[in-house]
C-alpha cells in the first residue's frame, strides 16, 4: 500500500528527517510515535506532497500502490488527494471556516472531487456525519463551527476525510486537543473505519496507550530518525532499552501498574 523508501526530507537544506523507512500494508495501522519535533508530522505530510515551504524530500522515494508519489503534477496530486489519500489535521475545528456553516464547506469538498448536485452532495455530507455518530447531520450542516463542541468538531474532520472512502487515512494527532473521553471515541470510531472500509492508517501521536492500542505497528522516532520499531508486543515489552524505554518509564503509573 505505502512504503517510505530511505527518505530524507530537508528545509533550507537542513535535514528533517534522515533515512527513514518504512512499510505500511492495506488495512493495517501503523502508529508514528516520538516527542515534539522528531519529524512525525514531516513524514506524512510529504507523503501528501504538502510539505510547508522550502521543504523537499532530497534522496528516497514514497511509493503509494507501487507508484511514485514524488513524480505526481499538481493536476495529479489534486485528483489523488481527498479521494485515494486523506488527511486528519491535528485540530480539524481549527481548519474549518468560522464564518461558513459546515454544510457550505462540506458541499463544497464534495463538489470539488464530484460531479454531484448541490443537493446530493448536502445528503452524502448529512449521511457521513451521522455514520461519524454525529446525531442530526441536517443539524450539523446547517452549524457553524463555534456551535459544535472540539470532539463534534474533531468528527466532522473525519467525516470529511472519509466521504470518498480514501485507501490511505494520515491521522495527524487527532486526539490531543481532546478530553479523555472525547479521544476514546474518536479512537473507537477509527478503528471502526479500519474495519468497515479496510482503509490503512498512520497514526501520528504522543500517546503510547493510543499507538498501542490501534496500532499493528509501531515507529518511535527522534531527532529526525527511526529510534526503534516493531509490533505492539515488542515495543512495550520493557525490553527496548535506551530511549524507549525512557519513553514507557515516563508513563503515569496507578497503583504500580502501568496502563499503556
Amino acid at each position: 500500500m505505502l512504503e517510505i523508501k530511505n527518505v530524507t526530507i530537508c528545509y533550507q537544506d537542513c535535514p528533517a528527517v534522515k533515512n527513514f523507512s518504512m512499510t505500511v500494508e492495506q488495512g493495517k495501522i501503523a502508529a508514528l510515535a516520538g516527542e515534539s519535533g522528531s519529524g512525525k508530522t514531516t513524514v506524512i505530510r510529504a507523503v501528501l506532497g504538502l510539505l510547508a515551504s522550502g521543504g523537499r524530500v532530497t534522496e528516497g522515494d514514497i511509493l503509494f500502490e507501487g507508484k511514485s508519489l514524488l513524480k505526481n503534477t499538481p493536476g495529479q496530486w489534486r485528483k489523488l488527494r481527498g479521494t485515494a489519500i486523506a488527511m486528519i489535521f491535528q485540530d480539524s475545528g481549527a481548519m474549518l471556516n468560522p464564518t461558513r456553516k459546515i454544510g457550505a464547506v462540506f458541499v463544497e469538498y464534495i463538489r470539488t472531487h464530484e460531479k454531484i448536485s448541490r443537493a446530493d452532495a448536502w445528503k452524502k455530507g448529512a449521511a457521513m456525519l451521522e455514520r461519524m455518530r454525529l446525531p442530526g447531520g441536517d443539524t450539523i450542516m446547517n452549524a457553524y463551527p463555534f456551535q459544535l463542541s472540539g470532539g463534534m468538531r474533531q468528527r466532522v474532520g473525519i467525516a470529511m476525510a472519509m466521504a470518498f472512502r480514501p485507501r490511505l487515512l494520515l491521522a495527524d494527532e487527532p486526539t490531543s486537543a481532546l478530553d479523555v473521553t472525547a479521544q476514546a471515541q474518536i479512537v473507537r470510531q477509527m478503528m471502526e473505519l479500519r474495519e468497515e472500509y479496510g482503509t490503512s492508517i498512520v497514526l501520528v501521536t504522543h500517546n503510547l496507550g493510543a499507538a498501542a492500542y490501534m496500532s499493528d505497528w509501531i515507529v518511535v522516532m527522534k531527532d529526525g530518525g527511526i529510534a526503534g520499531s516493531g509490533n505492539r508486543n515488542e515495543i512495550l515489552s520493557g525490553n527496548s532499552g535506551g530511549y524507549i524505554q525512557k519513553l514507557l518509564d515516563a508513563v503515569p503509573t496507578l497503583g504500580g501498574a502501568r496502563y499503556v
